[in-house]
């Protein structure tokens, strides 16, 4: 049986919906709030929008010296309120991950929830916590970056 994680995020960003939009739908951008450890760097030509549908290669180092390509689809958009990537290939069984921006009082409530699923079976599941642990270290550098920039 296939165990499923969940890791959720929400940060406030000092910023409008459409700033916000505009940098988080761009894949070009990922690398900015990437911690430079994972080596992640987009591979595939990035059109000048997002849109349903899109593919994007990545190469990333998720346990040096262990490098993967990584595809994901962007399988939901709705502009500006959020937007939804799923794994087609890489190391995950399952990789969902739902961005979704809302206007705050003070901001722009951003809310993370990624989904995911660990394949290769017992040594899957030993390695879940260390999965993550990175996972989460990977999401305190994107929110150090963002407080900095909004």
């Amino acid at each position: 049986m296939m165990k499923v994680y969940r890791l959720e995020r929400v940060q406030l960003l000092r910023t409008t919906v459409e700033e916000a939009w505009r940098f988080f739908s761009d894949p070009a951008n990922l690398p900015l709030i990437t911690p430079p450890s994972l080596g992640f760097r987009v591979t595939s030509p990035l059109p000048g929008r997002m849109y349903p549908g899109m593919l994007v290669t990545y190469t990333v180092t998720p346990f040096p010296p262990l490098r993967v390509v990584w595809v994901t689809e962007i399988t939901h958009v709705s502009e500006p309120h959020y937007f939804v990537d799923e794994q087609r290939f890489g190391p995950y069984r399952l990789w969902h991950h739902e961005h979704h921006f809302r206007q705050a009082e003070s901001g722009v409530e951003m809310a993370d929830t990624v989904t995911y699923a660990l394949g290769f079976g017992l040594a899957g599941r030993m390695a879940a916590p260390f999965v993550a642990a990175r996972l989460r270290q990977i999401f305190d550098f994107r929110h150090g970056v963002l407080s900095q920039m909004w």
